[in-house]
C-alpha cells in the first residue's frame, strides 16, 4: 500500500505514525474520557479526477477532538456509484488496517486503568451511505456495513456517519486540501 501523507490545518505531510502519536497525546490528556476513534471516507467527482478524502477523528465525547485527513486523487471521473462507494469503503478499511493490534493495545492500555471510572474506547467506520427510501446508496448498505464489521470496527451510516458525510466531505469539494 502506498503511503499517502495526512494533514490538518496545523500540520502537513504527516505519516501514519505521526498521526498515531497525535492520537496517543490527545488521549493521554484525559485518559478517563469517552473516546471514539472514527474513520471515514467521502468522494467527489470533478472534471478530470475523482477526489477521495479519508478522515481520522479521535473524539472525547463532549470534551473536544483531534482530526486529520488523507487525500487521494484518481485521475478519472468515477461516475458509477457502486464503484465509488466501494472504493470509499476500501480506503476506510486501509486506514483501519494501519491501526494494528499493537496500536490498539497502546490506546486501550492508556484508558484501561480508568474503565471503572467510566472511561470508554470504541472504533467506528463511517460510511457515506444511507438507508432512506430516497437515497441512491441504500442498495449498498448491507454490503458496505458487512465489510466494515468484518474488520472488527463498528459501522455507522447516515445520519450517524458524520466523519464521512460532513468532515471528509468538506475537503472533497473545495481547494482546502
Amino acid at each position: 500500500m502506498k503511503e499517502y501523507p495526512y494533514q490538518n490545518l496545523q500540520e502537513k505531510e504527516m505519516s501514519f505514525e505521526d498521526v498515531f502519536c497525535r492520537i496517543l497525546k490527545f488521549i493521554r490528556i484525559q485518559p478517563s474520557g469517552n473516546y471514539r476513534l472514527i474513520l471515514g471516507t467521502d468522494s467527489q467527482v470533478h472534471a478530470k479526477e475523482t477526489i477521495f478524502i479519508t478522515g481520522i477523528v479521535i473524539k472525547n465525547n463532549g470534551k473536544g477532538a483531534w482530526a486529520c485527513i488523507r487525500k487521494i486523487a484518481i485521475p478519472r471521473k468515477m461516475i458509477h456509484l457502486h464503484e465509488r462507494i466501494s472504493y470509499e469503503t476500501q480506503l476506510t478499511e486501509e486506514v483501519a488496517s494501519q491501526f494494528t493490534e499493537s496500536h490498539k493495545h497502546k490506546l486501550i492500555n492508556i484508558i484501561l486503568p480508568y474503565v471503572y471510572q467510566g472511561a470508554t474506547f470504541t472504533i467506528e467506520g463511517h460510511i457515506d451511505i444511507g438507508s432512506g427510501q430516497r437515497n441512491k446508496t441504500r442498495k449498498f448498505v448491507q454490503e458496505m456495513v458487512s465489510r466494515i464489521e468484518s474488520i472488527g470496527i463498528e459501522p455507522k451510516i447516515k445520519p450517524d456517519a458524520f466523519v464521512a458525510s460532513s468532515y471528509a466531505n468538506r475537503y472533497t469539494k473545495s481547494n482546502r486540501r
